[in-house]
């Protein structure tokens, strides 16, 4: 039977398939940014988890960076705690950022292709609505509910 390229990508990530179909996929990357990412922090916290695959992970302040001087403290409150939280989380959990100074930072679902972590043949999620967008690359990406990232970080078992 011919396959799609997605059918090729979702075969090859299947993990386990139940009796009505629903598969249960692997998740070669996962992108993370400032808005999206602290529920989902937390609820590690709250399960007493860490996260699995550090290294499979990729965390990016882009939605309240400023465009402009950076030299300056980020004026809105909420945006300012937002980048400050993510900075925290990464450096709690051990997950790589290129933070809001870093020569690498950039949109979360540009930086990806642009620093060589998403490529052809993986499958993406990002709790951005932009993530399909690394299916030009082909990847198999998905966007997200905040709420449900940290079912990405399975206990280590």
């Amino acid at each position: 039977m011919k396959q799609t390229l997605y059918d090729k990508l979702w075969d090859s990530h299947i993990v386990t398939r139940e009796e009505d179909g629903t598969c249960l996929l692997y998740i070669d990357r996962q992108l993370l940014h400032e808005v999206t990412s602290p529920q989902a922090f937390e609820g590690l916290r709250l399960a007493g988890r860490k996260p699995w695959r550090i290294d499979a992970n990729l965390a990016v302040p882009d939605h309240n960076v400023p465009t402009d001087d950076r030299s300056v403290e980020i004026a809105d409150p909420v945006s300012r705690l937002q980048v400050e939280t993510l900075d925290q989380n990464c450096k709690e959990f051990g997950i790589t950022e290129f933070g809001m100074n870093d020569p690498r930072q950039g949109i979360v679902h540009v930086i990806g292709p642009e620093q060589g972590a998403t490529l052809p043949g993986m499958t993406i999620v990002c709790g951005d609505s932009h993530t399909a967008t690394h299916g030009a690359f082909g990847a198999l990406a998905s966007a997200s509910e905040r709420q449900k990232w940290n079912m990405f970080w399975p206990p280590n078992v």
